[in-house]
């Protein structure tokens, strides 16, 4: 089974086979619940640093299937709250250290699948941002302003003018835009079905459909248990990195929302097309809409381009016929094709799935020594590069328990979320939010002004 559609999974050079499902019962040192990026990353740290540990890693359908084989291949510095958000919460000296280690986890990440013999289709080429009207410059002119105050400088985020946009990129309208270096483009497919391989040669066990139905924790002496569907498997620390599918685990329906990201991909474009656009080094683009939007040029020139706006589902449902929308598609293809008015392509591909967002915005990574479990994610949307950190910071709080080190020192390391509100409030809440945003993007369009919508809609988010 392979994800909807989805432009990387079917450019993969050779078709998945499903690993065998576990079958008897395990006792394992770590077991992994979920095959995306955050569990294979912890996988290959955990044994990078004792590779006489028992891990096992168990995925439901087959490694890669959720977000980490759909995205839209951005592996960035971002982090889903915003810096000032960050400095109010936690303060500038840890600001400062996150902001550095993100940006540093970009190259880290390339690094680290050249090293394993992946070819991830890995580019540093930076990231866009394009004011396409009067408000979005003001509002990026304000953003610029707010991140000198932050330590950000010019060799992190720049404005480009408007004739200045050839040497990286040009969208239709475009007056400017913001440039940061700290991104770079993936196949995000070939990067997690690598790390799969290579995890798997470090030595751990991995065993595709197979349903983790239940994770029990340890008490009393006892090692925590997965219960799966075949078998069940004891460990002393159980991982859970399920991300946008956890609520479909007992107890965990508020820990997490399920959002779903939706994405087209063209056919392949002539030469003359990018001759014209641009986008020579593979700069990741967005705009600056309410209404998240995020593109790139893949290695045999598609546009892959993706965008938030499908509903959220009640009771933070999470179903196989969420994941295509045409409504979705269709209005993500006519944004495309206003950003490229000389596109004359057909969208080959179309496709999506869950990501997970936390109350609070912020990711976690969590580890309980005296229950044996331990958890990651709540990337919103940023968990290339993100899971890698969470990973690397779980291997250490696993593997050093006693050591501090700079990634354990991570503001969202070892913290305590909110839970969200019970239903019908999330619903109501998380869909107003979804209109808030594109009631802000069409009023902003028309009239050229900051809509009260726009004002609403942060009230809402903070």
């Amino acid at each position: 089974m392979s994800p909807s559609q989805s432009l990387w999974w079917s450019s993969l050079e050779r078709p998945v086979t499903p690993r065998p499902a576990l079958r008897r019962h395990l006792d394992v040192d770590v077991a992994i619940v979920g095959g995306g990026f955050t569990g294979l990353w912890t996988a290959r740290e955990l044994l990078r640093r004792d590779p006489t540990l028992r891990v096992a890693v168990l995925e439901k359908v087959v490694c890669g299937f959720g977000a980490s084989g759909r995205n839209g291949g951005w592996a960035s510095g971002l982090f889903p709250m915003s810096n000032a958000s960050v400095i109010r919460r936690y303060g500038r000296e840890s600001f400062d250290h996150q902001r550095h280690l993100l940006q540093e986890a970009v190259v880290e990440l390339g690094s680290s699948a050249r090293e394993d013999g992946i070819d991830a289709r890995f580019v540093h080429g930076g990231t866009m941002k394009f004011a396409r009207s009067d408000v979005q410059v003001a509002r990026l002119a304000e953003e610029i302003s707010s991140s000198r105050d932050e330590g950000l400088g010019e060799e992190d985020l720049a404005w480009i003018e408007g004739t200045d946009l050839d040497g990286h990129g040009r969208v239709a309208g475009a007056l400017g835009a913001t440039y940061s270096p700290h991104c770079a483009r993936i196949d995000p497919a070939r990067l997690v079905r690598g790390l799969c391989d290579v995890v798997e040669h470090l030595g751990a066990m991995i065993f595709e459909n197979t349903a983790v139905t239940r994770i029990i924790p340890g008490r009393l002496g006892r090692q925590a248990e997965v219960v799966t569907i075949g078998a069940n498997v004891h460990a002393d620390v159980v991982v859970r990195a399920t991300e946008g599918f956890t609520p479909n685990l007992p107890h965990e329906r508020r820990s997490v929302v399920p959002l779903y990201s939706l994405m087209i991909a063209t056919e392949p474009l002539a030469k003359d097309f990018w001759d014209d656009v641009g986008f020579a080094h593979y700069e990741t683009f967005a705009d600056d809409r309410h209404l998240i939007i995020y593109g790139q040029r893949t290695s045999d020139d598609r546009i892959a381009f993706g965008g938030r706006g499908a509903p959220y589902h009640f009771g933070s449902s999470v179903e196989p016929g969420f994941d295509t929308d045409q409504r979705v598609f269709d209005k993500l293809e006519v944004t495309l094709r206003e950003l490229f008015p000389t596109l004359d392509a057909s969208i080959t591909h179309a496709w999506g799935g869950p990501l997970a967002m936390p109350r609070d915005h912020s990711p976690f990574v969590r580890v309980d020594f005296e229950s044996g479990l331990a958890a990651a994610g709540g990337y919103t949307g940023d968990g290339v590069v993100l899971s890698h950190v969470a990973a690397t910071a779980l291997a250490d709080l696993i593997t050093r328990p006693d050591s501090e080190t700079a990634f354990t020192r991570l503001p969202f390391v070892q913290r305590s979320g909110r839970r969200w509100e019970f239903e019908p409030f999330r619903w109501i809440g998380i869909n107003a939010g979804l209109f808030l945003a594109g009631w802000a993007d069409r009023v902003e369009a028309k009239h050229a002004r900051v809509s009260r919508a726009s004002r609403w809609l942060d009230h809402l988010v903070d």
